[in-house]
C-alpha cells in the first residue's frame, strides 16, 4: 500500500480540564507537526482531563504524540492536581489506533518506540498496555493505573511488579504514562437524575465486564456538575453494541428508583456504531445504507 494513504489515530488524555490555556499549548504543540490533522478536542472539569483526537501518518502522528507529551510534562503538575477520573500522570494515556493501511500490530510497534523514546528522553516512567503490552497483566488499562498517581509514586520504588516498561523508576511531577494500541472504542457516558453517586458507582459494577456484567465494556460511577454519571469505555462494540449498554444501565437505574437524565459520546465515533443503534430503536429491519442520502450524493460527479 502506498505510504500516502496510511492512516493512524491517536487519542491522548491528558490530566487537565479546567485550564484552557494549558490544553492550548499542549494542542498546539502537536499540531505544529506536518501531516496530523486534530479531529476533536473535548474538557471536563470535573474529570479535570482532555481528550484529543488526531490522526496522520504513522510517523507524524508518532511525532506529534511525543510532543504532546513533553509539552504536558512541562506544563502539568501532578502534585497540584485532582479530578474524578482515574489517572497517573500528566499525560495519562496515549493509545494508536489504525485506520487504514496499518494493523494493530503495527500500532503496537508505534507504542513501544513511543515509549522508549519517552522514557529515554523525557525521563517519564512509561507503561505499555492493550497490544502494546510486553506482559500480560498490564493488557487491561486499569490494572495499569491501579493505585492512580499517588499510589504508583509510593509503589514504583518497592513493588517489583510496578517497575515501568522504559523510563525510570521513579515519578516526577509529570507522573507516568501508559502507551499503548487498540481498536476503536467509544467513551460513553450516562448521566443520572440524582445527585447519588453511590447509585452511579452500582449502576456501574452492575453492567462493566470486570464485575460480571457485559462484555467488553469498562465503568466507573463519577459526580459530575453535581449529577451522577456512569463513565464507560465500550471497548468492542462489534460484540456489545451501544444501545445494548444503554438499555442495561437504564434498566439497572430503574431498579435504583432514578431515571436516565441524558447521555454523551466523548470525542469520535465510528458512523456505524450510531447506525447500529438507529436501526435497533426504530426497528428498521430492511434499513440499507443506500438509503442514507449522503452516501448515494457522495458518489455522484456534479455537473460543472
Amino acid at each position: 500500500m502506498e505510504e500516502d494513504t496510511l492512516l493512524v489515530e491517536c487519542v491522548p488524555n491528558f490530566s487537565e480540564g479546567r485550564r484552557a490555556h494549558v490544553v492550548d499549548q499542549i494542542v498546539d504543540a502537536m499540531a505544529a507537526v506536518s501531516g496530523i490533522k486534530v479531529l476533536d478536542r473535548h474538557s471536563d472539569p470535573d474529570h479535570n482531563r482532555s481528550v484529543i483526537t488526531f490522526v496522520g501518518h504513522p510517523e507524524a502522528v508518532l511525532e506529534a504524540a511525543y510532543r504532546g507529551i513533553a509539552a504536558a510534562a512541562q506544563l502539568i503538575d501532578m502534585d497540584q492536581h485532582s479530578g474524578q477520573h482515574p489517572r497517573i500522570g500528566a499525560a495519562d494515556v496515549v493509545p494508536f489506533v489504525p485506520v487504514r493501511g496499518v494493523t494493530l500490530a503495527d500500532c503496537a510497534a508505534l507504542a513501544q518506540r513511543l515509549g522508549q523514546r519517552v522514557g529515554h528522553e523525557l525521563g517519564i516512567p512509561v507503561y505499555l498496555y492493550e497490544a502494546a503490552a510486553l506482559r500480560p497483566e498490564r493488557r487491561a488499562l486499569p490494572d495499569v493505573r491501579r493505585g492512580e498517581y499517588e499510589g504508583l509514586k509510593a509503589a514504583i520504588t518497592t513493588d517489583p511488579s510496578r517497575l515501568p516498561d522504559y523510563g525510570p523508576a521513579r515519578i516526577g511531577p509529570a507522573g507516568a504514562v501508559a502507551v499503548g494500541a487498540r481498536p476503536l472504542l467509544v467513551a460513553f457516558n450516562v448521566y443520572l437524575s440524582t445527585a447519588d453517586v453511590e447509585v452511579a458507582r452500582q449502576i456501574a459494577r452492575a453492567v462493566r465486564e470486570s464485575s460480571g456484567g457485559l462484555p467488553h465494556v469498562r465503568a466507573l460511577g463519577m459526580l459530575v456538575g453535581g449529577q451522577a454519571q456512569v463513565s464507560m469505555n465500550l471497548t468492542d462494540v462489534s460484540e456489545t453494541p451501544l444501545h445494548r449498554v444503554f438499555e442495561a444501565v437504564r434498566g439497572e437505574a430503574h431498579r435504583c428508583g432514578v431515571e436516565v437524565a441524558s447521555s454523551e459520546i466523548v470525542g469520535m465515533v465510528a458512523q456505524q456504531v450510531l447506525l447500529n443503534a438507529a436501526r435497533w430503536y426504530l426497528q428498521l429491519d430492511t434499513f440499507s445504507l443506500e438509503q442514507i442520502i449522503e452516501n448515494r450524493l457522495g458518489s455522484l460527479c456534479c455537473p460543472e
